[in-house]
């Protein structure tokens, strides 16, 4: 159980189940486990907060997809609505836009339609909400109908003077 512990954080959740797997007792897996979390070995909390950084960072997921995976992950709702609090709007849509941007520059050689489709179905499954989806990809459409490359340009960064 130690070395599930020293691999890499698990929620107290994960942990049961792994110890039901190699058919521990419940009632000493329950008095171990309260242990652990009596000096700090486990903590939820922190776990969920952990999850939530790393998952935006190297995933980009929006609060939804990321309570998604809190909830795979076994952690309570009291702990998951903390570590979400965290993400702010304005920071959501900001890893939406980096999202959209690397999806929408590597379909160059697609129908716009095709980009606009790929793209919303991409913030989707990363869990962004469909109006925010939409008005980011409605906004890249405009900018990529501008005759400057998309390559060259960046519809969020303001133009420069002619």
């Amino acid at each position: 159980m130690l070395r599930q512990l020293t691999g890499a954080p698990r929620s107290r959740h994960q942990l049961e189940q792994a110890l039901a797997r190699r058919g521990v007792d419940e009632e000493i897996s329950t008095r171990v486990l309260d242990r652990f979390t009596e000096v700090g070995l486990i903590d939820d909390a922190e776990y969920a907060h952990l999850v939530v950084r790393s998952q935006r960072e190297s995933r980009g997921l929006a609060r939804r997809a990321l309570a998604v995976e809190l909830r795979r992950r076994g952690v309570g709702d009291p702990e998951a609505q903390d570590a979400l609090a965290t993400v702010q709007p304005e920071d959501e849509e900001a890893s939406a836009r980096t999202l959209l941007r690397r999806k929408w520059h590597a379909g160059r050689d697609l129908a716009p339609e095709v980009r606009a489709r790929r793209a919303m179905a991409m913030l989707a499954r990363k869990g962004y909400p469909a109006s925010l989806a939409a008005r980011l990809v409605r906004e890249m459409m405009e900018a990529s109908g501008s005759g400057v490359p998309m390559d060259q340009q960046d519809p969020w960064e303001p133009e420069a003077p002619d």
